[in-house]
C-alpha cells in the first residue's frame, strides 16, 4: 500500500490536547503522530487555535499558542512549525522527515477582533484566521449568526491588515454576506479550511455553486469537511465523492483539499481518524479519478495556496 502525501486544513486537535492533558505523539484522537508517520510520506497539518469563548479571548488564544508550542517542542524531531510552503517542503520538516505544523486561529474573538492583534499573530507563526467561528462578532456576522450580516468596517481593516501580513482569509463559518465582502475585497487567495457544497446538502455551513465559484475565480482552496452533518446523504464515502464531483464539476480540480475537521466533530465512520485516508484515496482511485486530481485534493492544491499567500 503506498504511502500518501498529505496536506489538511483544519483540525481542533490542540484544543483537545490542551482538555485532555494528552500528547500529539500518541493519544486517543483523530490525529497521533506514530500513526501519521506509517501511514504518510509527506504529511502537513494545519492545527487551529480555537475555543468557545464570549470573553478573555486572548488569554485562550496564549493558553491554545502554549499548549501547541508545548506540543511542538516535546515532538521537535517528528514534526516542525512551519510558516511558508518553503519551510514544510525545502528546509524545516519534509528534507529531514518530519511532519510539517501550520497554525491557524478559528474565531478572531481569540484575538479580541483587533487588528492591532494581527502583528503579534504574525510573528507567533499563525498564517490563517477564521474571521468567525460560529457566533457573530464586531468583524462580521456567521453562518450561524446574523448570516445577513457582512463585514463591519472593522471586519474591513482586520482582513486588509492579514492581507498584508500574508495571513490567509478563512472563510468558513462566515456569514454569506461576509463571504461576498470579502470576495469583493481580496486581493490573495481565500481558503474556506472545512467546507462542503450545499447543492449536495443543504447545510448552512455549506457552499453554494456560487460562492465555490467565486473561490475558484480567486484561486482559492476549498477543504472538504467530514462531519457528518456538512456531509450529509449516506454520511459514508459515496457522499463525500458526491461534494468532490460537484466541485470538480464546477472547474475546481486545482481549488479542492482536504478539511477533515479531525478532533472537532463527528466525523463518517469511514474515516474515524486522518490515517482512514489511505481508505479514500483507494476509494477514488479504484473509481478512476487522475492522479493529478488526486495530488492535487490531497496535497497539492492547498500548498499552492499557502506559497501564494
Amino acid at each position: 500500500m503506498r504511502k500518501l502525501s498529505v496536506f489538511d486544513a483544519h483540525c481542533d486537535t490542540i484544543s483537545r490536547c490542551l482538555e485532555t492533558g494528552e500528547d500529539l505523539s500518541r493519544n486517543s484522537g483523530m490525529i497521533s503522530l506514530d500513526e501519521t508517520e506509517q501511514a504518510f510520506e509527506r504529511y502537513c497539518q494545519i492545527f487551529a487555535l480555537w475555543a468557545d469563548c464570549a470573553v478573555d479571548g486572548h488569554a485562550n488564544y496564549r493558553a491554545l499558542l502554549n499548549c501547541f508550542r508545548d506540543q511542538m517542542r516535546k515532538n521537535r524531531v517528528r514534526i516542525s512549525h512551519c510558516c511558508t510552503a518553503a519551510d514544510a517542503e525545502a528546509d524545516e520538516a519534509h528534507r529531514q522527515g518530519k511532519a510539517a505544523a501550520f497554525l491557524s486561529v478559528e474565531g478572531a474573538e481569540l484575538l479580541d477582533c483587533d487588528p492591532c492583534r494581527l502583528d503579534q499573530a504574525a510573528s507567533d507563526g499563525v498564517i490563517a484566521i477564521n474571521l468567525t467561528w460560529n457566533h457573530a462578532n464586531a468583524l462580521s456576522g456567521s453562518a450561524k449568526e446574523r448570516p445577513e450580516q457582512g463585514l463591519t468596517p472593522l471586519g474591513r481593516r482586520f482582513m486588509s491588515r492579514m492581507e498584508e501580513l500574508h495571513i490567509l482569509v478563512d472563510v468558513s463559518h462566515l456569514s454569506e454576506a461576509g463571504f461576498w465582502d470579502v470576495i469583493g475585497q481580496a486581493k490573495k487567495p481565500v481558503l474556506a479550511s472545512h467546507s462542503n457544497a450545499k447543492s449536495v446538502w443543504n447545510h448552512t455551513r455549506n457552499l453554494t455553486d456560487e460562492q465555490i465559484t467565486a473561490i475558484i475565480k480567486n484561486q482559492g482552496v476549498i477543504g472538504l469537511n467530514f462531519y457528518q452533518e456538512f456531509v450529509g446523504l449516506g454520511r459514508d464515502l459515496d457522499a463525500v465523492r458526491a461534494h468532490l464531483d460537484h466541485i470538480l464539476s464546477l472547474g475546481g480540480a486545482n481549488c479542492v483539499a482536504l478539511g477533515g475537521d479531525w478532533d472537532g466533530c463527528d466525523t463518517i465512520d469511514a474515516l474515524p481518524k486522518i490515517t482512514d485516508l489511505q481508505r479514500l484515496y483507494e476509494y477514488l482511485l479504484y473509481r478512476n479519478y487522475d492522479e493529478t486530481v488526486l495530488g492535487g485534493l490531497f496535497y497539492n492544491n492547498l500548498m499552492r495556496v499557502v506559497r501564494q499567500k
